[in-house]
């Protein structure tokens, strides 16, 4: 009877208190990778010298590195920079900084303060050229920010009057690459403790005659980079442009025969004047003669350049451009016959010479002093010249040119005929085939004499070229 009761009383018990039974939640494991940023910290406190510092930050240039993980990646770097004093370690991870800017899903606009606050406190000039590298990687990246973009240019004025070489480069480069024409800058006077505000072509310009050859090649690189993209280059330049095409430097004068060219794209029909003269002349014909005597440079690559430079400048006069073939020889101011005008006078006369008649090639024309037009000295003979260089790459430049200019030019494709059947007799096979396809590209404007036929039929006779029709296919010859 006392048992039942018990049980009972704890039914009764158990529905009025109920206790809830609750289910314990499950515990969600998260895989994850390790932290870049926690285990380069962790390296770089092992490191007990500058050289174990060094191999470490090798060894993690190496890795990838995800996007959300290059923030606390380039905070450990720059604590660790603070802290370096071997330049080496310093410069390893002022390009690591770099490297991390490009790091795709990663906007690097948050380390530019970094970034420039050790810019500024940097002595070593191969670091400060580092650190501006990363910052010129950096203003690539984020092309739409006009803040950072303007704190960069600034930077770069601020360091344009460095001693060192390559600063001034570099500085040079950021202006280049960010310089706009809204943008006004300020440049330190140096020495006079005072700024000026300059458009940034004029700071550009001023360093076309920086001391170090160098500095001045980056200065023209600088302002072509400009011209790529989009922003007109002023006309004043140009004086400064042909300056640099008489330079000691192969590099420099090979980056301002490309100035030149652009500027004589940008303003062909403006007048420039004749030194030492009271003439005036277009703006391509001068920069088209100042061109052509570059192709006597001493340096074959510049040789090449201005060759295939000419190919380009259509708009020249055709005064100037029949110049290019006709190289006056001069004898005490009396003309003397080319070469090619006594073949032409043997074959029209029907004389056939068995040797050298005794002064042949006598001047017979007296030249008047008056009439000799010192604008067109440098395109005199201009692709004579390439056509005759001892550098084979400057015959090719020079044909490919002639090809160009004969294809916009129909009396030009005539008189320079003749020079093209000669180059079929070059030592060099490119410079024959490259001659023939030239042919072939003027052959509607152009009528071969039976003399000129029979040079090609013998050269051709001698060396087959596979793929190559015979000359009369679509070339017309004259009686």
């Amino acid at each position: 009877m006392a048992a039942h009761l018990k049980k009972r009383v704890y039914e009764e018990f158990s529905k009025v208190v109920q206790i809830p039974h609750e289910e314990v939640p499950a515990k969600k494991l998260r895989l994850s990778k390790p932290s870049k940023s926690a285990a380069l910290h962790v390296d770089l406190c092992k490191a007990t010298n500058s050289t174990d510092a060094l191999q470490y930050l090798l060894q993690f240039a190496r890795k990838p590195v995800e996007a959300e993980s290059v923030e606390g990646v380039v905070r450990i770097l720059l604590e660790h920079y603070y802290k370096e004093t071997d330049n080496s370690v310093r410069l390893k991870i002022a390009s690591l900084l770099g490297l991390l800017s490009k790091t795709q899903g990663f906007s690097p606009d948050c380390i530019v303060d970094d970034v420039i606050s050790t810019l500024n406190n940097e002595k070593s000039h191969q670091v400060l050229v580092q650190l501006l590298d990363t910052l010129l990687v950096i203003g690539t990246q984020l092309p739409e920010n006009p803040a950072v973009r303007q704190r960069l240019i600034e930077v770069a004025c601020k360091h344009l009057s460095d001693t060192y070489f390559g600063v001034r480069i570099k500085c040079l480069q950021l202006l280049g690459c960010l310089g706009t024409v809204d943008a006004p800058l300020t440049k330190d006077n140096e020495g006079q403790g005072m700024s000026t505000v300059r458009d940034v072509q004029n700071v550009i310009s001023d360093y076309f005659g920086d001391q170090d050859p160098r500095v001045r090649t980056a200065a023209i690189k600088a302002m072509l980079q400009l011209h790529e993209r989009g922003m007109k280059i002023h006309q004043i330049i140009y004086d400064q442009a042909c300056r640099l095409l008489s330079d000691d430097y192969e590099q420099v004068r090979s980056a301002a025969v490309q100035m030149v060219w652009v500027l004589s794209q940008l303003y062909p029909e403006s007048i420039v004047p004749i030194p030492s003269s009271n003439e005036e002349i277009r703006l391509v014909d001068d920069s088209f003669g100042k061109i052509s005597h570059m192709v006597s440079d001493g340096s074959w690559m510049v040789r090449v350049q201005a060759a295939k430079t000419l190919g380009s400048m259509l708009q020249v006069s055709p005064h100037f451009l029949e110049q290019t073939l006709d190289k006056k020889l001069m004898s005490d101011l009396r003309r003397k016959r080319t070469a090619h005008e006594r073949a032409k006078e043997l074959y029209t006369s029907g004389e056939f010479s068995s040797g050298r008649k005794w002064a042949d090639d006598a001047p017979k024309e007296k030249v008047d002093t008056n009439a000799v037009n010192l604008i067109a000295s440098g395109a005199c003979g201009a692709f004579v010249h390439g056509l005759e260089d001892e550098m084979y790459e400057v015959r090719i430049a020079a044909v490919e040119a002639l090809c160009l200019l004969a294809r916009s030019s129909p009396s030009f494709a005539e008189k320079c005929l003749d020079f093209l059947v000669d180059m079929f007799n070059d030592e060099i096979e490119e410079v024959r085939l490259q001659s023939i396809h030239v042919l072939r590209e003027i052959s509607t404007h152009i009528t071969l004499r039976e003399d000129q036929l029979d040079t090609v039929l013998a050269v051709l006779e001698v060396s087959q070229v596979p793929g190559v029709p015979p000359p009369n296919s679509g070339v017309a010859v004259g009686s």
